[in-house]
């Protein structure tokens, strides 16, 4: 039996939240709350759980990289070679956001950041995705601007990582605006022109049954309109295509969700599949974290699980 809402499992502002599995614990990060006192005038606060429904805050994650006002956005943590490795893009208030990377020796930091810009060509980039394929080959997935093409806005984008903290080669192209759901805004005043504004944003790439599957964010994370979609491909550089267009996997109204997406992937140790998004609460003053079980459908599509029961 259906469920008519889903609730938050965390009671702050999270936003943009990616968890980490690590051992038998799991590490939430997200966007929001950067250098207040709660958080030790860090940014991006870190949660830990041993069962992704109770979490308990263990404050600021990263050093920010200098005492000037910043705005820190969507974090993701990659574990290798017994270091952890926080990939983000910071910039001021919603502009010039570029790459980059910080390190730490644990999961709940602290992470320095390693003074290197990763997107330097780049006017405008956020929300870096890290994704290590079976072959051991690792990849960076990220948003970009772009005013080329009948829907000019952000898009996404991947390259490969030669380390973990070097980009190698041009950006490929993953996927571009296709469709009305994914307007941001119309007329909007961007690079000294007015567009009507199309966003892609928060790519998320897992490998299963053999095949490659993008979740991506669309529309405005403002409103309604924010939701996510979902492409497949048979290489971690595509091409991708996606077999239904729209917000399949996350629209707002499903389980009385507002505006959910950025979401990321988590496999518990029973290897079920959780997806991780936000949503706003009802007073629309907030974007809450969201864990909810993910299942896979005969032909390949992720969907929420709404049962009630968790995986």
């Amino acid at each position: 039996m259906s469920r008519a809402s889903i609730g938050p499992v965390h009671p702050g502002y999270f936003a943009d939240p990616f968890v980490l599995r690590s051992g038998d614990q799991y590490y939430a990060y997200a966007t929001g709350l950067d250098g207040r006192q709660e958080l030790g005038g860090m940014a991006f606060e870190v949660l830990s759980s041993s069962d992704l429904r109770r979490w308990v805050s263990h404050g600021g994650a990263l050093v920010p990289i200098t005492d000037e006002p910043r705005a820190y956005w969507a974090p993701e943590v990659a574990e290798h070679g017994g270091s952890f490795y926080m990939y983000y893009s910071v910039g001021i208030e919603d502009k010039g956001h570029h790459l980059r990377v910080a390190v730490s020796a644990s999961p709940l930091g602290p992470f320095l950041d390693q003074g290197l810009n990763l997107t330097p060509d780049e006017p405008f980039a956020i929300d870096p995705h890290p994704f290590r394929d079976e072959d051991g080959s690792w990849y960076l997935y990220y948003a970009r601007d772009d005013l080329t093409g009948e829907r000019p806005g952000t898009v996404l984008a991947v390259q490969r990582l030669e380390d973990m903290t070097r980009l190698v080669g041009p950006p490929v192209p993953v996927l571009v605006a296709s469709s009305d759901w994914q307007r941001y805004e119309r007329d909007r005043p961007m690079y000294g022109r007015v567009l009507d504004w199309y966003t892609l944003e928060g790519p998320f790439v897992v490998k299963r049954r053999g095949q490659y599957h993008l979740f991506y964010s669309g529309g405005a994370w403002t409103n309604e309109t924010y939701g996510v979609g979902h492409a497949v491909a048979d290489h971690p550089l595509g091409p991708w295509q996606e077999p239904q267009e729209g917000p399949v996997v996350l629209a707002s109204g499903l389980g009385g969700l507002r505006g959910p997406g950025h979401n990321s992937v988590v496999q518990d140790a029973q290897g079920h599949d959780h997806l991780v998004f936000h949503a706003w609460n009802a007073l629309g003053t907030q974007r809450e974290l969201h864990i909810e079980p993910l299942v896979w459908t005969v032909d390949g599509t992720p969907q929420l699980d709404l049962g009630g029961d968790k995986q």
